[in-house]
């Protein structure tokens, strides 16, 4: 028998927590999960796109981890940890009531794609870029990681404060532009942009490097500082994070263009160096 594609998944016999899912379309990725009676899914609030009229939707305060009974202050701590990372306070469950079987429909809100992982099968836990999370079996805990070290917290823009996502089963995330998995081994090092990183593990070591000289930092485009991930663990790199392409349409939109050198101190000068202008 060939092996499942990595972009759909067929629920193993006996696996509470598993899920049956399909991720369709290429750039613009939507994933569709199949319920089994009374089973559940979480999603970031605006990603739903359709469902089957057996499955009901209801919004909850925080993550729906916990349950009902979880009480009113671990809601409100789930709450608070999704404010701080700048998402909704509120996520939705959608629940499968009827008999056989149903689908839900989501659907990332930017170009690029959908990862789906097994958190059991990482050690339990996966630290994401803050607006990473998009749907994942009901149960999965959405939480912060804040970032120890004293210059990874003042320079790190986007790695600062990430996403930490803990439980065993499917979560599926959102990345821009096209997905590179790298497994590192103990002390293999490698230099990333920091808002190209999307995702690592626990195990991985994150803190930051200078990215060169002051010419390259100064000229260079590309940012004072490197994400630095020393192994062991795996690392998720995206080629086209969201902040960077929203700089892209607004830069057009203003009429300034854009040239190879983006973020250089020459700025229109450049453009007309580069013919751009």
């Amino acid at each position: 028998m060939p092996p499942q594609s990595p972009w759909q998944h067929s629920r193993s016999a006996g696996v509470a927590d598993d899920v049956d899912f399909e991720i369709k379309g290429q750039e613009l990725q939507f994933v569709e999960i199949e319920l089994d009676p009374g089973e559940s899914a979480v999603a970031e609030a605006g990603a739903f796109v359709w469902k089957d009229a057996s499955i009901g939707m209801t919004t909850v305060f925080g993550d729906g981890s916990g349950g009902q009974d979880g009480g009113f202050m671990g809601k409100l701590l789930g709450a608070g940890k999704r404010l701080v990372t700048g998402e909704s306070l509120f996520t939705t469950v959608f629940t499968h009531n009827g008999s056989g079987k149903a689908r839900v429909a989501f659907a990332a809100p930017t170009p690029g794609a959908i990862l789906p992982l097994k958190l059991g099968d990482y050690g339990g836990t996966l630290i994401c870029q803050k607006d990473a999370f998009l749907a994942a079996a009901k149960g999965v805990s959405i939480g912060i990681q804040f970032q120890r070290r004293v210059m990874t917290g003042l320079f790190g823009g986007e790695g600062f404060i990430m996403q930490r996502l803990d439980g065993d089963g499917w979560v599926f995330v959102q990345m821009g532009g096209t997905v590179v998995e790298r497994e590192l081994k103990a002390g293999e090092e490698l230099h990333v942009d920091t808002g190209c990183l999307a995702a690592y593990t626990p195990s991985v070591d994150f803190d930051l490097v200078s990215a060169g000289g002051v010419r390259s930092m100064v000229f260079g485009g590309e940012g004072v500082f490197f994400a630095r991930l020393r192994g062991p663990g795996h690392v998720w790199i995206q080629s086209l994070p969201f902040a960077r392409l929203a700089g892209r349409i607004i830069s057009t939109a203003g009429g300034a263009g854009q040239n190879r050198g983006e973020g250089s101190v020459l700025g229109g000068l450049g453009d007309l160096i580069g013919g751009n202008r």
